[in-house]
């Protein structure tokens, strides 16, 4: 067991909050008998999402209770203005600007994939966190903290499946890891919330679209790994409550804004070996695409107006929000771009900004969340020209000793059939809260926002 500080007195019963990405109320069923057992015991509901409806604004916000106009989470990143750099999926707790739920508290936090992991002010924590070798290369590693948690789960369950987590290879396995490790931690750390982070159901609803043939074994699987998290809470007298993020809506095609704005004349470039590179600083415009919401940074108030007309008349464009709407979304806030792009339905936002394939820069059939301006849902898949023998020789390489480029991704983006960003068309096909206490019926929880409340009612 590790020992970890207290500050005053603990609640009789601890609570585990598990986040089961794209999880809706449309789901809990027949496919899902642990998470529809927990729900028929105690409470379902669905959940308006906090914009843009990705992972880290919708985590931080349930986790806060306010919005990013506050908190100044505005996507899974941003243009960082006073670096000049578009700096995806960071993960130090410090960029949170509001307190969160626990502070101020006596409770004993673990955060275990949850993001903004590092330097959290949680008792303790787990977070994935590849190594990168001097020589260029990555191998699957994670961060934990207390240092001895780490040891303890590489002992236990091995190395963290990382190339499962992320990327063509995607699957349960990784979703599997997570649930176990979780359940070790929990009972390293005895912590009175614990945060537990699922995945899974993510991957083969962007690939493939909400419906399908893959959907109910999917269903399977994610509902196997929540039950191992939600009988192991259970069985220690520990409240559950399971939150998602967003549900996943259908796609058929993507817009590229970037090079809307570059064939504009808005957008710059600068070019080395690597090929063509964003060049954010002397760009009068670009975008940060993220999802199905883009922010648009715009140096000068005089090109507002035109890398506003640019991006209406997109086909695929439904909405752009200019300076003082911003509060409508929830998004008033200095990380926003200038200019927000929401898609129309069916679409995703690109982040692509180079207009010949020629000059496209090496890490583009890359899985690269760090160097791409932007999240490119096509990491999911193999490139059907070649992709897997692609994979296979670097592998190779990288095994013989030598250096070699990871590459095996396709820029079709009509292979992306899910997305998400946006709030559901139906409340039923997004984001969900389900409840093992049917006490948290009263508090009508029915925003990311009210999960905060949720979690203070339950550790009262």
């Amino acid at each position: 067991m590790v020992h970890l500080p207290q500050t005053g007195p603990r609640p009789v019963r601890p609570l585990v909050v598990l986040d089961c990405v794209g999880l809706t109320p449309a789901h809990i069923g027949a496919d899902t008998p642990n998470l529809a057992r927990l729900a028929a015991g105690g409470f379902l509901a669905p959940l308006a999402p906090a914009l843009p409806a990705v992972t880290t604004t919708g985590q931080v916000t349930m986790l806060t209770g306010v919005d990013p106009s506050t908190h100044g989470i505005v996507g899974n990143g941003w243009y960082f203005r006073e670096l000049n750099e578009v700096l995806l999926w960071r993960q130090s707790e410090a960029l949170v600007q509001a307190p969160h739920v626990w502070e101020g508290q006596p409770w004993k936090v673990l955060k275990h994939f949850w993001w903004y992991a590092m330097n959290t002010s949680a008792h303790a924590t787990v977070t994935p966190r590849p190594a990168y070798h001097h020589d260029g290369a990555k191998s699957p590693d994670f961060y934990a903290y207390p240092p001895q948690i780490k040891a303890l789960l590489q002992e236990k369950h091995g190395t963290f499946p990382l190339f499962n987590f992320w990327g063509p290879t995607a699957n349960a396995k990784s979703t599997r890891w997570i649930a176990e490790s979780f359940c070790t931690a929990w009972d390293a750390v005895t912590p009175d919330l614990g945060l537990c982070y699922l995945p899974h159901l993510d991957y083969d609803l962007q690939r493939f679209g909400p419906e399908g043939p893959h959907l109910a074994p999917n269903l399977r699987e994610l509902d196997a790994c929540a039950g191992i998290v939600i009988d192991h809470a259970l069985a220690r007298n520990a409240q559950v409550l399971v939150v998602s993020e967003y549900g996943i809506a259908p796609v058929s095609d993507a817009v590229f804004p970037n090079r809307a704005l570059r064939e504009a004349g808005l957008l710059e470039v600068t070019t080395n070996v690597t090929g063509e590179l964003l060049d954010t600083g002397v760009s009068r415009a670009f975008a940060v695409c993220d999802h199905q919401l883009a922010h648009v940074y715009v140096r000068n108030r005089s090109d507002l107006e035109a890398a506003r007309r640019c991006l209406e008349r997109l086909a695929g464009v439904e909405r752009v929000l200019g300076p003082g709407e911003h509060g409508e979304l929830g998004l008033d806030h200095a990380r926003s771009g200038e200019l927000l792009v929401l898609a129309a339905q069916g679409f995703w936002f690109a982040f692509d900004y180079w207009l010949e394939d020629a000059y496209k820069p090496d890490f583009a059939h890359a899985v690269e969340i760090h160097k791409k301006p932007g999240y490119d849902p096509r990491e999911l898949f193999f490139d059907p020209r070649g992709g897997k023998l692609r994979a296979a020789k670097a592998i190779l390489r990288k095994k013989l000793g030598l250096r070699y480029v990871l590459d095996p991704c396709s820029l079709d983006p009509k292979l992306v059939r899910g997305s998400h960003g946006l709030a559901a068309a139906r409340p039923e096909d997004g984001a969900v809260l389900l409840s093992s206490e049917r006490s948290v019926e009263a508090l009508n929880p029915r925003h990311h926002r009210d999960v905060a409340a949720v979690i203070r009612h339950c550790l009262r």
